[in-house]
């Protein structure tokens, strides 16, 4: 994807207003500024035709990636849910081609998602790749070695079928000794530096949703493009990224990825939780058993996050139908007002810890 050279002043000074008011604050001034809404309407043509196609991408609200100078759209399809799954091709790319039709722009995947096949990244790469000057490929690594990383890489590119990522990320940076082994000798910091000055991928990021500390900590160390964090309604309950790591993104004038925003539905009221048995073998289960439903509605949890600086939201999706309802949602989206978002916070606390399992699980 080519950058937007076009400048951002009033995105700037959104961005500076955060520092001094606050996320939930900050929220009246996302419309006008950050996003460039032009979801009033609905196309009425049902042609397939480039007009029509154009007309309906038309719609998706876009944001700033920081300073990247990308634009993407305020929701982004998620590389987990049904893109993981083991030969699941059919539907992954009829998944990848409905996005794309919505104006869907950013595309998020990682190097672990769909096991050792690396299921993921290859439906992207099938996907996308009749689109690939149009759309923001963001994929991760959780290896911590430069030469394990670079090896990574060369898959990642193979399987994505591209001669370049929009954003390299680093996986899941949670503790200290990942942060030792990121910067230590030899470390994955120096082949993301490598792949960078070799034009292997565009703009290099950092990924977690354990501790913001340690976050912090690598962004205090190293000047990343963007980074992509668990947060949610829930956040201020258990080690809240909201508090110190946003900020200081939005000072930095970092492209902000938010995950987790449903908490894989956890947060959700229309959530059922499966038997207490089933949750203590599920990945989510180690973090929390849930025994109620959430609190929130799809629509409040997604406005929560949007109202938050953030550049985009990243949903993993099981369907071609959640991926229209998400698309939905950014569309109407409008940004929530302080009393709103704190309302939304005394809601969820009964049900935070299941919605913040990801925060919880040990290390």
């Amino acid at each position: 994807m080519k950058a937007n050279d076009t400048p951002q002043d009033v995105a700037n000074q959104n961005r500076r207003g955060f520092l001094k008011t606050g996320a939930a604050s900050l929220a009246a001034g996302l419309s006008s500024g950050v996003i460039a809404s032009r979801a009033s309407g609905q196309v009425m043509s049902k042609e397939n035709g480039p007009a029509a196609t154009k007309a309906v991408q038309d719609m998706m609200p876009t944001r700033n990636l920081g300073k990247t100078g990308f634009r993407v759209s305020i929701f982004g399809l998620g590389g987990q849910g049904a893109l993981e799954k083991t030969n699941n091709e059919s539907l992954a790319l009829r998944m990848i081609q409905r996005a794309l039709e919505l104006g869907v722009n950013y595309f998020d995947t990682s190097a672990i998602y769909g096991g050792p096949d690396r299921w993921s990244e290859r439906y992207l790469g099938q996907g996308l790749k009749r689109s690939r000057n149009q759309v923001f490929i963001a994929t991760k690594t959780k290896e911590r070695t430069r030469d394990a990383a670079l090896k990574n890489l060369e898959v990642s590119l193979k399987l994505l079928d591209t001669d370049h990522i929009d954003t390299w990320q680093l996986h899941d940076v949670g503790i200290q000794e990942d942060i030792d082994q990121i910067f230590g000798k030899g470390g994955v910091i120096e082949a993301l530096v490598q792949a960078r000055d070799q034009k292997m991928v565009g703009h290099l990021g950092v990924t977690g949703r354990f501790r913001p500390e340690a976050l912090i900590e690598c962004i205090h160390r190293f000047p990343f493009d963007t980074v992509l964090m668990g947060v949610n309604a829930a956040d201020k309950y258990y080690y809240s990224f909201g508090k110190d790591l946003l900020p200081l993104a939005v000072e930095k004038q970092m492209g902000i990825i938010g995950m987790k925003v449903m908490a894989r539905g956890r947060i959700l009221s229309s959530w059922t939780p499966p038997p207490v048995e089933q949750q203590k073998h599920s990945w989510e289960g180690r973090g929390a058993i849930a025994t109620t439903p959430g609190t929130l509605t799809k629509q409040e949890t997604f406005f929560y996050n949007l109202s938050l600086p953030i550049s985009t939201a990243i949903i993993g999706c099981d369907s071609v139908e959640q991926v229209e309802e998400c698309v939905e949602l950014a569309r109407s989206f409008t940004p929530l007002s302080q009393a709103q978002m704190a309302a939304m916070e005394a809601k969820v606390e009964p049900v935070a810890k299941q919605a913040l399992f990801f925060r919880l699980m040990p290390r």
